[in-house]
């Protein structure tokens, strides 16, 4: 890639980082501002890595829905990632919960992720787990290079996941953190409020300073690399293009899976037989964060005209 064509991918990545990142009414701008850059080094971390594969983390259960099922936010951003990254020979394996290892395998499956697609699936009171599973990303080939956390939550300063309404969700929570901070391998968060794993690289100050009960729901697990946007499926979205505009060789497949009509079809699926509802809304429709689909093919519709209208470089030798 010549140096105009790294400047030019540089700043189209920019570019997604700011559209991830719009505000839905949460408070999370300065902690966008204070994350700045992230998007870019976590690219930059799997695209120049010899060998990556990638653990994807996700799955928020809410059990005061109707149904109670997992949130439509964090299931979509993954099955995208889990597609894309399949299509072009990067394994990928996916890491939730029991409660929400429906919602995800529906989504994964309506994206276009390979039937054989790994998943590792821990028990609500699933420490005892964590040993084996992280022994099979480090012994299977090529092991695991990074875990990237989609809308999971993490343990707060008293060691309990909350809720943006500070409530302990514990009891449907399995330990997922323990093998996104475990070492051996990078670690990518992306999260849109303050309490999903990840946050930790932020000053607590800032977390709460800035988001409605942040001090007390603010989550301490640090990542490598930290995205904080609108909606967590925007940043999973947002990596992925960034990616088509690191490795040309990528673009066309990557694109393929970050078309709206697909994003669209991926979340009516889930919803309708996952079950997954709608975190904010606690309802069982077809919406993120109380948005409408509208909203969201708007945020895609942006992200492809970015990479679309930054010319392909040089594939890196």
């Amino acid at each position: 890639m010549t140096l105009t064509g790294e400047v030019a991918v540089q700043a189209a990545i920019r570019q997604l980082e700011t559209i991830c990142g719009r505000d839905v009414g949460r408070g999370i701008g300065p902690l966008v501002d204070a994350a700045r850059g992230g998007l870019a080094a976590a690219a930059e971390s799997i695209a120049g890595h010899r060998a990556p594969h990638l653990a994807l983390l996700t799955g928020f259960f809410v059990p005061g829905a109707e149904p109670p099922a997992a949130e439509t936010d964090g299931p979509l951003g993954v099955a995208t990632l889990a597609a894309g990254l399949s299509s072009v020979a990067v394994p990928v394996r996916v890491v939730t919960d029991e409660l929400c290892a429906d919602a995800v395998r529906v989504a994964c499956r309506a994206a276009g992720a390979p039937e054989d697609l790994a998943v590792d699936l821990l028990a609500l009171q699933g420490r005892t787990e964590v040993a084996n599973t992280l022994d099979a990303w480090r012994t299977c080939s090529p092991p695991v290079s990074h875990a990237v956390a989609v809308e999971r939550v993490g343990p707060a300063e008293d060691g309990v996941p909350r809720n943006m309404r500070g409530r302990d969700i514990s009891a449907n929570t399995a330990p997922l953190h323990l093998l996104f901070q475990s070492g051996g391998h990078r670690s990518i968060g992306i999260g849109d409020g303050g309490n999903e794993l990840g946050m930790g690289s932020l000053p607590r100050w800032l977390v709460a300073q800035a988001i409605d009960q942040g001090e007390k729901i603010g989550c301490t697990v640090a990542a490598d690399h930290l995205v904080v946007c609108g909606v967590s499926n925007w940043g999973a979205w947002a990596l992925l293009a960034a990616l088509a505009l690191l490795r040309p060789a990528w673009r066309d497949p990557l694109v393929a899976s970050l078309q709206p009509d697909l994003a669209q079809r991926v979340l009516e699926v889930t919803v309708a037989e996952g079950p997954a509802v709608d975190g904010v809304l606690g309802r069982q429709e077809p919406s993120v964060d109380g948005l409408a689909a509208t909203a969201h093919s708007a945020v895609l519709e942006k992200i492809l005209a970015v990479v679309e209208g930054c010319p392909p470089g040089e594939e890196a030798p």
